[in-house]
């Protein structure tokens, strides 16, 4: 119906313009074979014209198979194996891609079409289902971003599909490429931004195939970031490149300008200091984002950290000489019939790995339960006390209450046998997901003297200890990590991780500052139960010295 409606526009607007052709050309040509004549020129454009149209609908047919081919082909892969797909990084960010810039521009081409009924259909599916936004395509692009820093990722591999060496995806196209540059450029990140645009710029001049993205577009960008960058000769050389490919260019001829009279000025300053005019062009990249790009931790222990998680810090053999690997009963009649496997990970402060103490089976559950509760991880605000969410914790979550299912409980019994401490003033069991290169930034779980309101409104006093179960194995990435006694704790499904946050006498162990790295590749899920001060009088009595523990 559709179709014919059309054809019948269209044989009317031909009509239309024969019409109007025949008038204007010359009146009453039917009276002369030699206006005929001209008649057949009229119409060998209007069907050259016509052919055109043809062409060009054509085209854009080609265009759609094409990108449907794409689609269907990676949505395909994607179908085989849902999880494996979307643990990988690159392929979230794509999809995210995908269903925000890629369609916006297939709904442009089949904007020529008007009325299509296909078109309404995509129209209607944006405002049904769930799409991402610009805002989670600007996410999973910071989310790469974070993940080429902290786990040294050079650009050109990311780009090809590999992290780490392993080949997950296939290629970034140019249009990809510059994309990543153009989100970062958008966070005013300008040491990604180059880094990005010109990679898209390396494929570019090598890609034989059509892309939408210019050589112009690209110098754009990459010509400012490299002037934010400091390399105000290259931006220079850039911009002029850029007037050469588009002399009308208003904000190019504008920067020329500006670019040419800091040069100047930059050239009389070092001719007032005597300095021989030379300028260092290869600046040290890394330097200008650490400095321009502050953390919340300082860059010491943000080099730890990172080289943490990409495993560059081994314990040594003085480190691991002390740890043990033993049975545990702690003390409970119902271990010393099934004790716990307890591995040592450090002595000061005390932390122990237990294996084997979450199944399959309550792992499947506390998922299923925890799915539909899903909201952003937030954190504390040590000032106010309320929960918000952060920056630095990129993550989802859930909390459980025993009463929700007996397997709950049950985790909850098993945390008080592993701990020896009491769980009746315990937090609900929290229950986390983390995104596209999900992460944690160093922080404390116990609350320090100037954090007045943090637990205020439970009444339990502060977190004296944590347990931190490991509910998925995550290939690359996501380990634990305590940048002060250099240690890293490996997620492994069934296992947790148990250390006092708290002295003996109730002072704060800083050395239990942690982080949960981003992860590289794969879906990592954990659950915390925080166990607080009160209630456990008996279990472990206060001291009036801040030596910690030993362990049992």
């Amino acid at each position: 119906m559709m179709f014919s409606q059309f054809t019948k526009s269209l044989r009317a607007t031909f009509i239309v313009l024969v019409v109007f052709l025949i008038n204007v050309a010359r009146p009453e040509v039917f009276t002369a074979l030699v206006e005929m004549e001209e008649l057949l020129e009229t119409e060998a454009v209007l069907i050259t014209n016509l052919g055109e149209y043809i062409k060009a609908q054509e085209e854009k047919l080609q265009f759609l198979k094409k990108k449907a081919a794409e689609y269907q082909s990676e949505h395909n892969e994607a179908a085989a194996d849902i999880s494996g797909y979307l643990t990988n990084p690159i392929n979230a960010f794509l999809l995210t891609k995908r269903l925000t810039t890629d369609w916006k521009e297939v709904e442009n081409v089949m904007l020529f079409d008007v009325g299509s009924i296909y078109l309404e259909n995509v129209t209607n599916y944006r405002n049904l289902l769930k799409f991402p936004t610009d805002e989670d395509l600007n996410g999973a692009a910071v989310a790469l971003m974070r993940l080429q820093d902290t786990y040294k990722l050079d650009t050109a591999s990311v780009a090809r599909g590999e992290l780490n060496g392993i080949q997950y995806t296939s290629e970034m196209s140019v249009g990809d490429c510059f994309e990543l540059g153009r989100q970062s450029y958008i966070n005013g990140d300008h040491y990604h931004t180059v880094l990005w645009m010109r990679e898209a710029m390396d494929r570019l001049l090598r890609s034989e195939s059509n892309t939408t993205t210019t050589k112009a577009d690209i110098l754009e960008y990459l010509a400012f970031s490299t002037y934010k960058q400091g390399n105000v000769d290259s931006a220079l050389v850039m911009t002029n490149e850029l007037l050469e490919l588009n002399p009308d260019h208003a904000r190019a001829m504008g920067n020329k300008q500006y670019y040419e009279k800091e040069l100047a000025k930059q050239k009389m300053d070092r001719k007032l200091r005597g300095d021989d005019g030379s300028v260092d062009l290869d600046m040290d990249f890394e330097q200008v984002r650490t400095v321009s790009d502050p953390s919340k931790f300082d860059l010491p222990e943000r080099r730890l950290y990172e080289m943490l998680c990409r495993g560059d810090i081994k314990p040594s053999p003085i480190q691991l000489a002390p740890l043990r690997c033993r049975y545990a009963t702690n003390n409970s009649a119902f271990l010393r019939i099934a004790p716990l496997k307890l591995e040592e990970a450090s002595r000061s402060p005390f932390i122990a790995i237990y294996h084997d103490v979450m199944s399959d089976e309550e792992i499947e559950v506390v998922k299923k339960l925890a799915k539909p509760r899903f909201r952003r991880a937030t954190v504390q605000n040590h000032k106010t006390g309320e929960l918000e969410v952060a920056h630095y914790r990129i993550s989802k979550s859930a909390w459980l209450k025993d009463e929700d299912h007996e397997f709950v409980k049950r985790i909850g019994r098993r945390v008080a046998d592993m701990t020896g401490l009491s769980v009746e003033t315990a937090e609900e069991l929290q229950v986390v997901n983390y995104g596209i290169g999900g992460h944690y930034e160093p922080h404390f779980d116990f609350a320090r003297k100037d954090e007045t309101n943090a637990f205020k409104s439970l009444g339990t006093g502060n977190r004296i200890a944590t347990v931190l179960f490991y509910m998925s194995d995550v290939p690359q990435g996501g380990a634990t990590v305590f940048p002060s006694i250099r240690t890293a704790l490996w997620p492994k499904k069934g296992t947790a991780a148990f250390w006092f946050n708290l002295f003996a006498s109730g002072e704060g162990d800083y050395q239990t500052r942690h982080a949960a790295c981003p992860v590289l590749a794969g879906s990592k899920w954990v659950s915390n139960k925080w166990l607080h001060e009160r209630g456990q009088e008996l279990h472990r009595p206060c001291k009036l010295r801040p030596d910690h523990p030993p362990a049992y």
